[in-house]
């Protein structure tokens, strides 16, 4: 009996994902276990195998495109079987007659769900062709009144017809084109960077597109001359599409500047007592059963454990509401391969100090490998970003809205202050806050920093506590 292959939902919020590779060939033999493809959310990367023996009859999406979870990607059986049931056009068609008869769609069949998924809220318009894209009228207008590239549009509504909410989608995220550069542009068989307003593509981008990747642009026709500075008649260029998470990276630390008022404020500490602290762990981590705890799990410690008395800190803020937490769900700023990723380690002020570091280097591990649960990856309250360990002494770290905070960590610096013989020299690490300025003012924030100085100064006594 025919299988369909369905996309998984990894998380409760993953809604798409992007398939990056296929493992088999249609008329491939695949038995249970085998590796049929890899995908991948907004921030992690998986491997699906296959949950039936047969042969993969179908592939419905390729490589590259981004496809609703919960709906056949292909279809594994035995040759000669019909697959007609499980075809993405057929299963939105039967999902639309469901919805029509009395009582709606009943029963809980996984093939009516991801009938559902694919073509959920399609209205029955007309469907106009141009060359192979399907668009309805109102698609059509929307996307002439934006400007956009309707080949880059991954369509969802019945019989792969582009819809409105598809060409909205595409004008948030996909390549926009300035009016003089559009008919130029709809016959380029290949995307191009826009440097235009709002990224557009400009007629200067088809200019120098025209000249194919890797191509010299004339900056200075006959070359630089005795009299003049020494200009290259051509500079060399490679253009480099951008992954996935680095457009969702890119679009939200935009949004985060866009969208709210962010101040930074820098404080330092004396770091002697926590370098101290850390030598005497690391001396009986054997003999205690200790997690290997670094400096960073004892910052991320006081964090959480001085952030309970700042709930403005320890929020969401939605323009008109303030969403104050009862405990503090930590994000941890994780540089891994694929961008920037930040895990959340939630309820982190009522972890011990052991059970942090333990909790912590496992959401870093799984970061870093591409394996970290999607559901672990959203829910932070707060976030902490450390830049310490590359040398740098000071930067302004960008909110993760909707929190109205994130600390940096900068480098440990060795500072001069007063001592009965004269001067003295002591270990100072600084402290770079970003607040939302819109949820919080910069006196709570500066006596957060200086109560966190103080806890950081005093690091035994915190455990007390």
């Amino acid at each position: 009996m025919a299988t369909p292959i369905i996309m998984p939902r990894q998380g409760i919020s993953v809604e798409t994902c992007i398939i990056t590779e296929w493992h088999k060939k249609k008329g491939d033999r695949v038995e249970v276990g085998d590796v049929l493809f890899s995908y991948e959310t907004d921030k992690a990367s998986f491997e699906e195998e296959a949950k039936e023996a047969g042969v993969l009859l179908e592939i419905f999406f390729e490589a590259d495109q981004e496809v609703p979870v919960l709906i056949p990607i292909g279809v594994i059986g035995e040759p000669g079987e019909d697959i007609t049931p499980f075809l993405p056009e057929n299963m939105a068609q039967g999902q639309a007659a469901d919805a029509a008869a009395p009582g709606g769609a009943g029963g809980a069949d996984p093939a009516a769900d991801a009938g559902a998924a694919a073509g959920a809220g399609a209205s029955p318009a007309q469907v106009l062709s141009a060359g192979e894209i399907k668009i309805s009228p109102r698609a059509r207008n929307l996307a002439k009144k934006h400007h956009v590239d309707l080949r880059s549009a991954v369509p969802t509504g019945p019989e792969g017809r582009i819809i409105e909410r598809d060409v909205h989608k595409l004008v948030e995220t996909g390549p926009k084109v300035t009016a003089a550069a559009e008919a130029e542009y709809a016959v380029l068989d290949r995307p191009v960077a826009g440097t235009g307003i709002g990224g557009r593509v400009t007629t200067e981008d088809l200019q120098k597109a025209a000249a194919g990747p890797g191509a010299a642009v004339d900056f200075a026709p006959g070359g630089a001359t005795a009299e003049g500075p020494q200009i290259p008649a051509v500079i060399e260029y490679q253009d480099q599409p951008l992954s996935n998470i680095r457009k969702l990276i890119a679009k939200a630390m935009h949004q985060s500047l866009v969208n709210s008022a962010q101040l930074t404020l820098n404080a330092s500490f004396d770091a002697t007592a926590i370098l101290e602290y850390r030598k005497q762990l690391k001396a009986g981590q054997e003999g205690l059963g200790l997690e290997n705890i670094t400096i960073n799990d004892l910052i991320l410690f006081a964090v959480a454990r001085t952030l309970v008395s700042y709930p403005a800190l320890n929020a969401h803020f939605f323009d008109d509401t303030l969403r104050v937490f009862k405990n503090v769900h930590l994000g941890i700023a994780v540089d891994t391969d694929r961008g920037l990723m930040v895990p959340t380690l939630f309820d982190a002020n009522l972890k011990s100090l052991n059970q942090l570091a333990k909790q912590a280097k496992r959401l870093i591990s799984q970061a870093k490998a591409g394996s970290i649960s999607p559901d672990e990856l959203q829910g932070g309250t707060f976030t902490v970003t450390n830049l310490g360990t590359l040398g740098i002494e000071s930067f302004t770290p960008i909110l993760n809205p909707p929190q109205t905070g994130i600390l940096g960590v900068c480098a440990i610096e060795y500072k001069v202050r007063p001592a009965e013989s004269g001067y003295a020299h002591y270990p100072a690490m600084t402290l770079s806050l970003t607040i939302d300025h819109r949820a919080v003012d910069g006196a709570p924030a500066a006596q957060f920093l200086q109560e966190l100085k103080q806890n950081l100064e005093n690091f035994p006594l915190l455990l007390a506590k």
